[in-house]
């Protein structure tokens, strides 16, 4: 009876030299990895710095090979890429980093939708305000959305889940058809924008500009990456990885994970309401028919595309779903049967996707990654040097 734990020690050990071997093996990137690894940050900034700006400047700079134009307008087709990043972001909080599967995630950002429409259109009764107010309101007003949704039905896990979340989604579809206040499919015209002329005397944030959309969405997508970037090195994005990868093993070790799971979903209808907020200044009409169950599960095909977990794969997901049918139009019918096509071969040749999520995300990861690695070497040489005498 005495040797059980020491068994189940050395089963333990040998799994964690398992892990930290296969984490050693060369890949077709490990040499790019480990050098990035080891560069302070500084350079890391210093290096991403001039990629931001291309980033940034893109829909001036308009490169010629992977323009939209003359199709679609580019400046507008790179805020939509922008606006799907975001949205990305946000249910990356919830399906990748809490590990909870969300189909229903487009009523959040209908709720920001709407939010934004009822303050600031001439066809609502309520009282108007600036716009730049309503986006601040918008994450307020989904957040009280998220945890009223979450109390109840977080219990669930899974399927259950799944299906409770899709059926909240719809929820926010036939609320806004049946509720006059709403106004159904006639929905709200001349939805409010930034201020700011131009020097032609248009608005700067004209429906049909879409160069000042995309920089304010990327701007705000720079901000949420550094929030997200903390809360993930804090002891919330340590809660949240480890509810993802067990939740009952996270509860018995002490992690209240009903509280953080509905922090979770909190902080990704936050997001979502943002960004819904941002779709209804940009287009400038709110209607019920733009929150369909099939843009929802557009929103999950680019975090699971992008890379579930990955901030910056869930970003690129979220572009080239909504890329790939403003550059390829004669397509455009058939994107959901080629993101089906495209999801069925991630997820056997590259399930983590484009992007994985990183395996270290804890406070001083470079140093206990580092650490690791030192001591599975130790006692690789240790069992050779053994070997080898005996």
């Amino acid at each position: 009876m005495s040797t059980e734990p020491v068994l189940g020690s050395s089963g333990a050990q040998q799994r964690l030299d398992e892990q930290a071997e296969q984490a050693n093996k060369p890949s077709r990137f490990s040499g790019l990895n480990q050098w990035w690894e080891q560069q302070p940050r500084v350079k890391q900034w210093a290096i991403l710095l001039p990629i931001a700006l291309i980033v940034f400047f893109l829909p001036v700079i308009n490169p010629p090979i992977i323009t939209t134009e003359p199709s679609n307008d580019w400046p507008l087709a790179c805020f939509d890429m922008a606006r799907f990043g975001l949205v990305a972001l946000g249910l990356n909080v919830v399906v990748g980093q809490a590990g909870l599967l969300d189909l229903g995630y487009v009523g959040f950002f209908a709720v920001g939708s709407y939010v934004a429409a009822l303050w600031t259109s001439p066809d609502s009764s309520y009282v108007h305000i600036p716009y730049l107010w309503t986006l601040p309101l918008a994450m307020v007003v989904t957040v009280v959305f998220g945890v009223c949704l979450g109390i109840p039905t977080l219990r669930l896990r899974g399927d259950y889940l799944a299906i409770v979340t899709l059926g909240f989604g719809e929820i926010i579809r036939l609320l806004a058809t049946i509720i006059p206040v709403m106004r159904g499919q006639q929905g709200f015209k001349e939805v409010g924008h930034p201020p700011g002329p131009s020097h032609d005397g248009v608005p700067l944030f004209a429906n049909n500009h879409g160069t000042p959309w995309y920089m304010l969405t990327v701007g705000i997508i720079v901000l949420v990456m550094i929030l997200l970037g903390n809360i993930e090195r804090s002891r919330v994005g340590r809660a949240w990885i480890a509810i993802r990868e067990d939740e009952d093993a996270a509860e018995i070790m002490g992690v209240p994970t009903f509280k953080f799971k509905i922090w979770a979903f909190a902080t990704g209808a936050a997001i979502g309401g943002l960004s819904g907020a941002l779709f209804a200044g940009q287009v400038g009409f709110v209607n019920n028919q733009k929150f369909d169950v099939v843009t929802s599960v557009l929103f999950l095909c680019a975090v699971i595309l992008g890379g579930s977990g990955n901030k910056i794969g869930v970003i690129i997901g979220g572009a080239l779903v909504s890329y790939i049918p403003n550059r390829f139009t004669g397509i455009a019918d058939y994107k959901y049967l080629i993101f089906g096509v495209a999801l069925v071969l991630l997820m056997i040749f590259r399930s983590q996707g484009l992007i994985g999520a990183r395996s270290h995300l804890l406070l001083y990861a470079r140093t206990a990654r580092a650490r690791t690695l030192e001591l599975a070497g130790k006692r690789r040489t240790a069992k050779a040097t053994k070997e080898a005498t005996s």
